[in-house]
């Protein structure tokens, strides 16, 4: 079994066909960024990016993933090993606390500002409306960040940070 993680590929050996991909990540490879919360795909502290696209890892058996690119809060760095626009975003509107959500967070607002430049819509986008990330709205993010839940309660500080980032990329 062998899996691409953050551009490199990593053989996992013989894995129990049980293994979910969280698993694979923390137990098998050591990679700890991705937390693991409630287990139950029900906080987001296990978001990770496959080709693309926000999954809970928890959720997801690791051998359905072999020959995807998977992304971790490691792999969203600037090529330069710099932290990307979102990441100076987080850090510059204090939004985290603890930080044990803030990976899960990460990836998903990766993926929440991807989708709006592919111009998927959300259950708060008009219908027919074409969203724009200049136009994303506090509500357009906090509905789209909905199923990565915070203890700290650093909603405000996440969505300031989400938003910020809509506007340097737009």
């Amino acid at each position: 079994m062998k899996l691409q993680i953050d551009g490199q590929d990593h053989d996992l050996g013989d894995l129990d066909p049980r293994t979910t991909l969280l698993d694979a990540l923390r137990e098998r490879l050591g990679l700890m960024g991705t937390k693991k919360g409630c287990d139950h795909g029900q906080c987001g502290a296990c978001t990770v990016l496959v080709n693309g696209r926000r999954i809970n890892s928890c959720l997801a058996l690791a051998v359905m993933h072999e020959g995807d690119a998977i992304t971790t809060v490691a792999g969203l760095e600037a090529d330069d090993g710099t932290p990307s626009a979102l990441q100076e975003a987080f850090m510059e509107h204090d939004a985290f606390q603890c930080g044990y959500c803030t990976a899960g967070q990460l990836c998903s607002a990766t993926s929440l500002l991807r989708e709006v430049k592919r111009g998927e819509p959300s259950v708060l986008t008009p219908m027919g409306a074409e969203l724009s990330l200049s136009e994303l709205s506090d509500d357009e993010i906090r509905e789209r960040m909905s199923g990565n839940l915070c203890r700290c309660g650093a909603y405000a500080n996440i969505v300031a940070a989400v938003r910020q980032a809509a506007e340097a990329e737009s």
